[in-house]
Order: C-alpha cells, then structure tokens, then sequence
C-alpha cells in the first residue's frame, strides 16, 4: 500500500535516564511521523517498543508521558492544541495518555464521573462535556454501564474506559504498557479491535505499546524498536534497532512470510541483549 510521511509527530533527541544518579537509558533517539496511506482517511500510526525484562521500557514510557524528565536529551511531539505541521513542544505530563497494565481508575467515581474529570482542563460548556462523553461511551459499547463503579466493570470494560479517559485528556497521543498481558484470546482480540478503533478515529492518532509476544508486535505496529544492552555493554539500554514495517511492504498486511522473517530477527536481537 502506497503511503507518504508528513509531518514529525514524535521526536526523541539523544535521551538519557535513570534513577539515584544510575543511568538506565542513554542516547534513546527516534523519530516518528504522521503516515497517510493512499486511500485511507484519518489513519493513524501504531508504534511498538519490544525488550527483555530490566531494559528500561517502563522508564521509557514515563518519559514519552511526561511522567519523568530526562537527564539529558529532549522529547517534542507535535502541538496538540494548534495541530500546525510546524509546531511543536516539549512533552509534559497530560500530553500523552497512559493506559497501565492494571487499568487504574477512580474507585470512588462512576464511568460517567471519571470522563467529566477526564475533561476537567477543556474549557467546553457542560452539556458538550456530556455530550462529548456520551458520544464516545457509544462508540465503545460502555453507555449502559455509564453510571457503574470500577468494581463493577469487567476486565475488558475497564480497559476501554481507560482508554476513553485518555483519550478524552490527552487526545492524540495513548501509550499502553503490556496491553495484552494474561488476556485470553477473546478478550485479545478485543484489545486489537480497541486499537483499530483509537488509530482509525484520527490521523494523529499514534498508539505506543509495549509487549513480550513479537508475533502480535509484528502483526499490529507499522513500526517497532527494540530496547536492550549495546553489544558489550550491562549497565544501560539503548534503541538497538527500528524495524519499520512500512518501507519492509509489509504494514497493514496479512501475516505472512516477511512478516515471520522480522520476527526471527527480533527474537534473535533479543536473546544477544
């Protein structure tokens, strides 16, 4: 499929992190951009981060979400209140949303209740706030249980109105840690379709996941790196590869025989990190 890469959405420039004076990442630098494909409207793009255990994928994504702020480097994303091609601004906490592997929510709030506080920062009137919410509790299938506690949801319920919150927050921008993790395949599946729903909703729209399982890495991201220890090197983590399904023919395609080729190269840049 034919596609085009405009502006930058994403950019990560020579970041370095850690704790207590530890450095855990050093030099992390990527660059990604908004991707139109031919044909397609309001697409957007799907980025994984795959690693073995203790390479620094967590604090990585409390960087992309503003959670940390890193020692040396900068992280920028696009502006998500002008949407210009040509601005951009440093990350902060908010900008990018953050679905955890426990699908944290207000214990104490409704689903209606946590998607108006979602919107606490929106300065719409009221009724638009609600109408906005119920607009989306719709579209993910969640409006009959609108006024129902976290306790009272499902796994899979309370993942989607987690996703909704920040969406709702944050906008454009969602990073899920482990969104797969100790689901059965039902319930797999349902998170896939949560992601093709978020990703055909806008063309900025940009997902960032990070999993243990390539082939599903490989089946959904149009774009995947790879965290682990240099050659050589134990005490920190760097990006040792991007493997960018799009120039390889194979995003957005059936699973097949590139698809497996890029896995086995994952897996085995995996096991020497």
């Amino acid at each position: 499929m034919n596609y085009s890469s405009e502006e930058t959405i994403i950019y990560l420039d020579k970041v370095s992190a850690g704790y207590d004076g530890k450095i855990i990442l050093k030099d992390v630098s990527f660059v990604e951009k908004n991707i139109v494909r031919e044909g397609r409207e309001s697409t957007g793009q799907i980025v994984a981060f795959l690693g073995r255990s203790g390479r620094g994928k967590s604090t990585l994504f409390k960087i992309l979400t503003g959670l940390i702020k890193p020692m040396e480097g900068k992280v920028l994303i696009t502006d998500i209140i002008t949407e210009s091609k040509e601005d951009a601004k440093e990350v902060e906490e908010g900008d990018v949303g953050f679905v955890d592997q426990k699908y944290t929510l207000f214990r104490h709030k409704t689903i209606r209740q946590a998607c108006h506080f979602a919107l606490r920062k929106n300065n719409m009137p009221k009724q638009e706030k609600e109408e906005l919410i119920i607009n989306y509790l719709k579209d993910w299938g969640l409006l009959e249980h609108a006024d129902k506690y976290p306790n009272e949801l499902s796994g899979g319920q309370k993942q989607r109105t987690a996703i909704i919150e920040q969406l709702l927050s944050s906008k454009h921008f969602i990073v899920f840690d482990e969104p797969f993790s100790g689901l059965d395949v039902g319930n797999i599946e349902k998170a896939k379709q949560s992601f093709e729903k978020i990703q055909n909703n806008h063309e900025l729209n940009t997902i960032i996941f990070s999993t243990h399982d390539i082939n599903l890495a490989v089946e959904l991201a149009d774009s995947i790196y790879v965290i682990g220890h240099p050659e050589g090197v134990t005490e920190y983590s760097t990006i040792l590869k991007n493997f960018d399904l799009k120039a390889l023919g194979i995003a957005w395609q059936k699973y097949g025989e590139g698809h497996k080729k890029v896995y086995e190269d994952i897996k085995e840049l995996m096991l020497n990190s």
